[in-house]
C-alpha cells in the first residue's frame, strides 16, 4: 500500500535516555548513521583485529563486534591503494577511542528549518574519555 506523496514519513519523537550510544538515528527526517573504517584498523595496528584464512583467502573481522562484517584482506588492501580507499562500514557497536568513525548524514536534503531534532547523537558517550593521557612529566 503507498502511502500519498503529501504524508510525511513516521518519526520517532522520543528520545532514548543516552542518544550519544546509539549507532544511529531515526528522529528525523535525516538519517544519520556511525560508521568505521576498517582500513584504519589495519593502518593504526589495532590490536582487537583478528584473521583467519578459508578458501585460500586471507578475511579479518574486529573481536569488540565495532563492526560485524569479515573482510577479505586483499581486496581491502587493493582498495587501500586507490584514491578514497576502501570506505566505511556500519557501526554495530559504539565505535573505541581507537577507531576511526564519523557520522554519515543520508538524505541530507531533508533538514528542515529546525535543524538536528537529536544532537546528542553527536557526542562523546560519558563513559569514553574525550582525552588520553600518553606520558606523564615529573616536575621535580
Amino acid at each position: 500500500m503507498e502511502r500519498p506523496a503529501t504524508q510525511k514519513p513516521h518519526v520517532t519523537t522520543e528520545l532514548p535516555l543516552r542518544p550519544q550510544d546509539e549507532t544511529d538515528c531515526r528522529r528525523c527526517a535525516v538519517h544519520c548513521e556511525k560508521v568505521v573504517y576498517p582500513g584504519a584498523c589495519i593502518e593504526r595496528s589495532c590490536p582487537f583485529v583478528y584473521a583467519y584464512e578459508e578458501w585460500g583467502r586471507t578475511y579479518i573481522g574486529c573481536m569488540q563486534k565495532v563492526y560485524d562484517v569479515e573482510i577479505d584482506l586483499a581486496v581491502l588492501a587493493e582498495a587501500q591503494g586507490r584514491r578514497g580507499g576502501f570506505g566505511a562500514v556500519r557501526a554495530r557497536r559504539q565505535p573505541l577511542p581507537m577507531c576511526r568513525s564519523e557520522i554519515i548524514r543520508c538524505y541530507q536534503n531533508r533538514t528542515d528549518e529546525l535543524g538536528c531534532v537529536n544532537p546528542e547523537f553527536y557526542e562523546l558517550s560519558r563513559d569514553i574519555p574525550s582525552f588520553r593521557v600518553i606520558a606523564q612529566v615529573d616536575a621535580g
